[in-house]
């Protein structure tokens, strides 16, 4: 199943990155969140492709009118056409696909495939995680400071931390600290499901600790399909970084 998923997700990236430097539309969903036909046109793809590979499963995208009868089902295909539209529609590579198939509301398998990276990445609930077929480990960091973060900049209260390079992707981004390129992640705002349950994934089989912003469990197939924050992280890091963001997070929650 994760490779017939992982072959579905990679011809999604091909079709996208086909479309990159053409003429295409482009629009806002809403001010600030754009959206392009190429993302419909993947959402399609995905959705005839991944509904053949299992019928009886739901759908959650970001690009599809949301079902609210997924909320019965067990399964639910989870997807985002393109992750990091920003990327895409500059014409630079940190943007990817994303697909994550639900079952009993957790993540049991995910792909990533970002084609202008040359990157698929996948992971199967209890059986690792990959990047291009080589197994994925986190960092041995046990001290938050001077752990890596993908971020353009930071804080000054967080100037302990090194910012590392920043895709627009929140699921590459998460998958940096699956492959070990950066320590932690956190985002303190809401969120959707369809951005992190595939990343979430493969985080955790590399052995990161991952949950939301406040230590909660995530939770998927939500009735709203959203989630407060996402932080993913080195095992020996992960309590101090909850404590240090905690008063942050209680102010926006």
């Amino acid at each position: 199943m994760l490779e017939a998923v992982a072959r579905i997700a990679e011809e999604a990236g091909r079709i996208a990155a086909g479309r990159c430097d053409t003429d295409y539309k482009r629009w806002e969903k809403v001010p600030g969140h754009p959206v392009c036909e190429v993302d419909l046109e993947v959402d399609a793809f995905l959705r005839e492709h991944l509904t053949a590979l299992d019928p009886e499963a739901g759908w959650l995208s970001e690009e599809t009118l949301d079902d609210s009868d997924r909320i019965e089902r067990r399964r639910l295909w989870v997807v985002d056409p393109i992750d990091g539209t920003r990327d895409f529609l500059r014409g630079r590579t940190g943007w990817c696909v994303s697909v994550a198939l639900i079952e009993d509301r957790v993540p049991v398998l995910g792909a990533l495939a970002a084609p202008q990276r040359g990157e698929l990445w996948t992971a199967e609930r209890g059986r690792g995680s990959w990047r291009n077929g080589a197994r994925l480990a986190v960092s041995p960091r046990a001290e938050l400071a001077g752990a890596r973060v993908p971020a353009d900049s930071l804080p000054k209260v967080d100037r302990d931390l090194v910012a590392v390079a920043k895709p627009n992707s929140i699921a590459l981004r998460i998958a940096m600290v699956a492959a070990g390129e950066a320590d932690l992640l956190a985002t303190l705002r809401w969120g959707f499901e369809w951005d992190i349950a595939a990343a979430a994934l493969i985080a955790e089989e590399a052995g990161a600790t991952v949950s939301g912003a406040l230590g909660q469990p995530l939770a998927f197939n939500t009735a709203s399909g959203e989630a407060f924050g996402v932080l993913v992280a080195t095992p020996g890091i992960h309590a101090a970084a909850v404590e240090r963001l905690r008063e942050r997070a209680m102010a926006v929650v």
